[in-house]
């Protein structure tokens, strides 16, 4: 399977792991599915498309702006350019959680952008469950192809979970193949902190697999909010201490 160029969607059935470390520790593994497109791209298996109902879509206005006031694509295109990444060359892909039934929560999401084979920046676009998004611009100086040998780091400015301080910075890991994702994400706090991770194989995406992720997952993004809920009441079981949701950044992308 080549990276690019990527005409038809693709799908990553794999799992997503979070560790919270410091005085109060807590761990958790499960299951998502994501989508790897081309928003540019109209070929799709019949079970999915955009802008559109179906079993399984992504919507330009969930991405690329407020939540539910997206420009999609667009949006990317603009970011990139002020940070100086020239579109000529570029073809930008967008690593999401589909909408399943019509519904979707994604923590987080990631725009790539590729010269030929070389991941040269990505967009990780952060969603907490108040409601806010932030997003973090990450690149190498001089955009440098991007490996999963490097590590970029971005200051910590938006509020994810009350359970963490808005404080410290993260790193974050793209290890992106032709054939897998493992992308790893650490908040950095002293000793505490976080290390989430995403990793799967890509495939093609077909109806088969849209079919399959339904069954082994029917209740899609809203199995997600509950896992979050869950795992919040259990840390505050443990006693750790919740913080008020602050107001976010008037900043859109930071990094």
């Amino acid at each position: 399977m080549t990276t690019l160029p990527l005409k038809r969607p693709e799908h990553l059935a794999g799992y997503t792991t979070h560790a919270r470390r410091g005085a109060i520790r807590n761990a958790f593994k499960y299951g998502v599915d994501y989508v790897l497109i081309d928003p540019k791209s109209t070929e799709a298996p019949s079970l999915f498309s955009r802008n559109r109902r179906n079993l399984a879509r992504v919507d330009d206005r969930d991405h690329g702006g407020a939540p539910h006031k997206g420009r999609g694509l667009p949006w990317a295109k603009e970011v990139f350019a002020r940070a100086g990444l020239t579109e000529d060359k570029t073809q930008i892909l967008l690593l999401t959680q589909p909408k399943i039934l019509g519904y979707v929560f994604n923590p987080v999401s990631f725009w790539l952008a590729y010269e030929g084979d070389a991941l040269r920046a990505v967009i990780a676009e952060v969603t907490n469950t108040f409601g806010d998004r932030h997003s973090y611009l990450c690149a190498n100086p001089d955009f440098a192809p991007i490996t999963g040998r490097n590590q970029i780091e971005a200051r910590k400015i938006f509020h994810v979970s009350p359970f963490q301080e808005i404080a410290g910075y993260y790193r974050f890991t793209f290890d992106i193949r032709p054939e897998r994702i493992a992308i790893r994400i650490a908040h950095e706090n002293g000793a505490e902190g976080v290390i989430a991770t995403l990793v799967g194989d890509r495939k093609p995406l077909s109806n088969r697999g849209l079919l399959l992720a339904l069954m082994r997952r029917p209740l899609g993004a809203m199995r997600v909010i509950a896992l979050i809920h869950w795992q919040a009441l259990w840390l505050k079981l443990k006693g750790a201490p919740y913080r008020r949701r602050p107001t976010p950044p008037e900043q859109e992308v930071s990094g």
